[in-house]
C-alpha cells in the first residue's frame, strides 16, 4: 500500500513552470506513494490531510519542486573517480536535488571507445541506476558517448535497452563535424543529444566552436557559459538566434557569460530553453549546492524573478529531458523540498534571500514521497524550519 504524506502550511508553493512560477492560493501538497496527487488550499484538502500517513508542517516558508540538475558527472555507484569522493550523491540531496542527469560516464577509468564496449557503459550505468537511488535522489544515468565506431545498428540496440541520453564531444574524432552522422542516427533512435561546447574541458576533449554546433544541432548545447571555457558572444547569439536547442548553463562555467545568456534569453522570449545544471563533480570540484547557488546568483545579477530560475533549474530541465519530476502539480513525481531564507538573513522568505544573492536554507528534502533529510546539513540553518506534525489536532492548533 502507498503512504500519504502531506506537506501544509507553506507560505509560497513554487511550480516549477515558468508560465506560471508561483501557485496561487495553495499552501499544501499531497503526495501518495511516489507522485503528487493535489496542490492547494489546506481547506480544500482537509480529507487528505486527516487520512495522511505523514504530515510536514512547512512553517511559512516555501515549498518548491527539487532541483534537477541536468549536468552531474555521475559514474557507477556513489563514487566519483574524478575527484575520488564517496556518497557524494547523498550529499547533493542536501543541496536540494532530487535527480540529476548523466552527461556521459566519461570518467569512468579507462573508458571504451568501441561501439561495444560504448554501448555496454551506457547500458550498464543506466541498469545499475535504475535500481539504486543515493539518498534518495533519482540518477537518470546511461548516456552514450558518441564514438565514430557507432553505426545506426547500434543506436537500435542501445534504444531497445532503454538508453535515451548521448553526449557528444569525448569521442575520437579527428573533427567535431564528422560526429553529425552519429548525433542524427541517436536522434532518430529517440535519444536526447547533448553536446560540449566551448573550450576543452579536460584531456581528451576538443574545443567545439559555435560554427561545430550549428552542423552538429544537437538537443542541448551543454554549460553554453561555458565547461569551464565560454563561446564568444557573438557565437552564443548565433546558437541562441539561430537554433532551438536548449540552452544549458552551469555553475562549472563562465558566470558572466551566464548572467548575459539568461538576460538576453528571458528578453527575447527564449527563457523555455534555459535550463541549468552544475557540471560537477569536474576540475571545480564537488559541489552540492552548486545548482542552488547557480540559482542565487542568477536571481542576484540578473533582475530575473527567481521563481523564473527556479523552474528553469526544474520544470525546463524537465521538459527538455522528459523526466517525470520538475513540476509541484498532480501527475508529478513527489520530489520537493522546503526552504526558507537563512538564519541571519536581511530576506524574509526563500524567495527574497535568492533575490539578494543569499542560498536559502533547506529545513526538508521528499524524494519519491518519502522524507529523505530534516535540515540540510549543507545549507545554513533555514530562519523557520519544516517540522513532522504527529497528529491532524496539533497542526489546527498550530495554525
Amino acid at each position: 500500500m502507498s503512504t500519504r504524506l502531506v506537506v501544509t502550511g507553506a507560505g509560497v508553493v513554487l511550480s516549477g513552470d515558468m508560465a506560471a512560477p508561483i501557485v496561487r492560493d495553495a499552501d499544501t501538497v499531497v503526495c501518495d506513494g511516489e507522485v503528487i496527487t493535489a496542490v492547494g488550499p489546506r481547506e480544500e484538502l482537509a480529507d487528505e490531510i486527516a487520512s495522511a500517513d505523514q504530515v510536514l508542517d512547512a512553517n511559512g516558508s516555501t515549498v518548491a519542486p527539487g532541483l534537477i540538475d541536468s549536468h552531474c558527472h555521475v559514474v557507477l555507484g556513489d563514487y566519483t573517480p574524478r575527484q575520488k569522493t564517496v556518497d557524494f550523491l547523498a550529499s547533493y540531496v542536501h543541496g536540494g536535488i532530487t535527480s540529476v542527469v548523466s552527461p556521459g560516464e566519461i570518467h569512468a577509468p579507462g573508458r571504451p571507445h568501441d561501439a561495444i564496449g560504448v554501448k555496454a557503459l551506457a547500458i550498464a550505468a543506466r541498469a545499475c541506476f535504475e535500481n539504486f537511488r543515493p539518498g534518495g535522489m533519482r540518477v537518470h544515468a546511461g548516456a552514450v558517448v558518441l564514438e565514430p565506431t557507432l553505426q545506426p545498428s547500434d543506436f537500435a540496440d542501445l534504444q531497445r535497452a532503454g538508453v535515451r541520453l548521448a553526449k557528444f564531444g569525448f569521442g575520437r574524432y579527428e573533427n567535431p563535424s564528422d560526429g553529425v552522422a552519429q548525433v542524427r542516427w541517436a536522434q532518430e533512435h529517440g535519444i536526447t543529444v547533448m553536446c560540449h561546447s566551448g573550450g576543452a574541458s579536460i584531456p581528451g576533449s576538443k574545443p567545439i566552436t559555435p560554427d561545430h554546433l550549428l552542423e552538429l544541432a544537437p538537443d542541448v548545447c551543454g554549460h553554453v557559459n561555458g565547461g569551464p571555457t565560454s563561446l564568444p558572444d557573438a557565437g552564443v547569439d548565433l546558437i541562441i538566434e539561430q537554433t532551438s536547442m536548449a540552452l544549458q548553463l552551469v555553475q562549472a562555467g563562465n558566470l558572466r557569460s551566464a548572467v548575459r545568456i539568461a538576460r538576453k534569453a528571458l528578453d527575447e522570449g527564449r527563457f523555455d530553453r534555459v535550463v541549468i545544471g552544475s557540471d560537477t563533480p569536474t576540475g571545480t570540484g564537488v559541489m552540492p549546492l552548486g545548482v542552488i547557488k547557480t540559482v542565487a546568483e542568477l536571481s542576484s545579477l540578473t533582475g530575473i524573478d527567481p521563481a523564473l530560475i527556479w523552474a528553469a533549474a526544474t520544470g525546463n530541465n524537465a521538459r527538455t529531458w522528459g523526466l517525470p519530476s520538475g513540476f509541484l502539480r498532480a501527475g508529478a513525481s513527489a520530489d520537493l523540498v522546503v526552504m526558507d531564507a537563512p538564519w541571519g538573513s536581511t530576506a524574509g522568505d526563500a524567495l527574497g534571500a535568492l533575490r539578494i544573492g543569499d542560498i536559502p536554507g533547506i529545513s526538508a528534502v521528499v524524494s519519491a514521497g518519502v522524507v529523505r533529510a530534516l535540515l540540510s546539513r549543507n545549507t545554513p540553518r533555514a530562519a523557520r524550519l519544516a517540522a513532522a506534525i504527529p497528529s491532524i489536532a496539533h497542526l489546527d492548533g498550530a495554525h
